[in-house]
């Protein structure tokens, strides 16, 4: 695990998610100019989730026994909700594949989603600068220091 996967595909989901939830609000004040983009990272987002989802799953073999696993098994659950949260905003706001404006309902799951998304983000990042998880802890033998 040189170099993990993962860390570098979930910037997709979170940034589309983030920006989704983003619109969607903005909606409130500038109406169908910014939640006309919201179907559209939604989509982006849960698709690139998938992949990431798929690539943590495979480096989760790597984790370490203990508070690490511990502390991914958590992240995984955060970020499954927040899966879940998002898909159903982008299903249950379409008509005939034609994104609708959001409504109440769609704002709770995009708030909701985004707080799990924060704590699942909080979560990977303590895994990797925590724990250390997906990095090369070891010396490698040409790369002692030179008098």
């Amino acid at each position: 695990m040189r170099h993990p996967l993962h860390p570098a595909v979930v910037h997709f989901p979170v940034a589309c998610w983030s920006l989704a939830t983003g619109s969607d609000f903005a909606s409130l004040w500038f109406g169908e100019a910014a939640w006309q983009w919201s179907a559209g990272l939604l989509t982006v987002g849960c698709g690139m989730a998938v992949v990431a989802m798929t690539t943590g799953l495979i480096e989760l073999a790597r984790v370490p026994e203990g508070a690490a696993l511990r502390d991914a098994y958590l992240h995984m659950t955060a970020m499954l909700v927040a899966f879940a949260l998002f898909t159903a905003r982008l299903l249950l706001r379409q008509e005939a594949l034609q994104p609708l404006p959001p409504d109440g309902l769609a704002l709770v799951l995009d708030a909701a989603g985004f707080i799990a998304l924060a704590a699942g983000g909080w979560l990977g990042g303590r895994l990797a600068y925590g724990h250390g998880v997906g990095r090369d802890l070891q010396p490698k033998p040409d790369s002692a220091p030179h008098p």
